[in-house]
């Protein structure tokens, strides 16, 4: 049985991402195969699909790090056929056949039941992006931060995660100020429910070891020098989430903020992050979430057939928001 899918291969003729038909018994080794109803085309996926850098570790490959569908079938204890489920991160689209496709087969150990008041489609407009921003509310709350304890700054707040942070934290009470490079985009993080815009030049240039304390905490989606200056201006006992290097994946900071101000620096992962934490971060984005600040984020509905051409205009930088895939489309 045939399916279609977005494969990527490298030969001794060069790099090429086309709309294949594929057999199902092409499909890579997994104790669940699930019908997959839709994807999302997340940066990396753009990275690997323009072939703008090294993503994929294993050709030929099927591209999409994200899914929603169902399962056809299943060896693996926890799931049965017809089970309604989301795929995130765990290589998949790097070193394991992706969902950018019909068809997918996967480890059910990698698999999350896709909450009873999210659509397949939802879910994929929320995305790793959303997946992620949702760890990082969560490490704060974790560390005790609650929404009268002061403003929570959110870096490359017009991105997918800063954009999904925005929302949920503006929902559960929190003062956002968001942080962008994009001028245009302050009406859209008003919108999302940021209390205040400020540039990120603010933040991006070279600082001081200590500044004026002024967030109670960060969600930084950047790197590089934001991150240092968000740390440094960090009030006492505050707490920084780090999950993303827009900026770059260096650090040019000084030990400061943590051993004068106790300032805390945790580090969000969303790839191998434990089952556990995967349940509880889409639980609370079924509930804390608002469908009306999703349909904001969301960009666009796309079938497969024009997946490729919209990677091109994503990593092109003319794409805003989350852009959902349909994959029978």
């Amino acid at each position: 049985m045939s399916f279609r899918a977005i494969q990527l291969s490298k030969t001794d003729a060069g790099f090429q991402a086309a709309l294949a038909s594929l057999d199902d018994s092409s499909l890579p080794a997994g104790d669940v195969r699930v019908a997959i109803s839709h994807s999302t085309l997340n940066f990396k996926d753009g990275l690997a699909i323009t072939n703008r850098s090294p993503v994929v570790r294993l050709w030929p490959m099927v591209a999409g790090i994200d899914g929603a569908g169902t399962v056809l079938e299943s060896s693996h204890p926890d799931w049965q056929p017809g089970d309604r489920v989301i795929l995130n991160g765990w290589g998949v689209g790097e070193t394991h056949w992706g969902c950018l496709a019909q068809q997918a087969s996967l480890k059910g150990d990698w698999l999350v039941r896709l909450p009873e008041a999210l659509s397949p489609r939802a879910a994929m407009s929320i995305g790793t992006a959303g997946y992620t921003a949702m760890l990082s509310v969560l490490a704060l709350e974790q560390q005790g931060l609650r929404p009268g304890d002061g403003e929570v700054l959110v870096t490359g707040a017009s991105g997918g995660v800063g954009s999904v942070a925005t929302a949920i934290l503006a929902h559960l009470g929190y003062r956002v100020v968001a942080s962008t490079g994009k001028a245009g985009e302050a009406a859209f993080l008003t919108a999302l429910g940021a209390a205040e815009v400020i540039d990120r030049q603010t933040l991006s240039e070279p600082g001081k070891p200590l500044q004026k304390e002024r967030w109670a905490a960060v969600v930084d989606c950047v790197g590089s020098h934001t991150l240092a200056n968000a740390c440094a201006q960090t009030r006492y006992g505050g707490v920084v989430t780090a999950c993303g290097l827009a900026q770059g994946m260096d650090f040019p900071a000084s030990v400061a903020p943590f051993i004068l101000r106790a300032v805390r620096l945790i580090g969000i992962d969303s790839v191998m992050a434990p089952r556990a934490a995967r349940e509880q971060a889409w639980a609370r984005l079924a509930r804390d979430l608002p469908a009306d600040k999703l349909a904001l984020i969301t960009a666009a509905e796309i079938g497969l057939d024009e997946v490729i051409a919209m990677a091109g205009e994503l990593m092109a930088g003319r794409v805003r928001g989350r852009v959902v895939v349909d994959v029978n489309r």
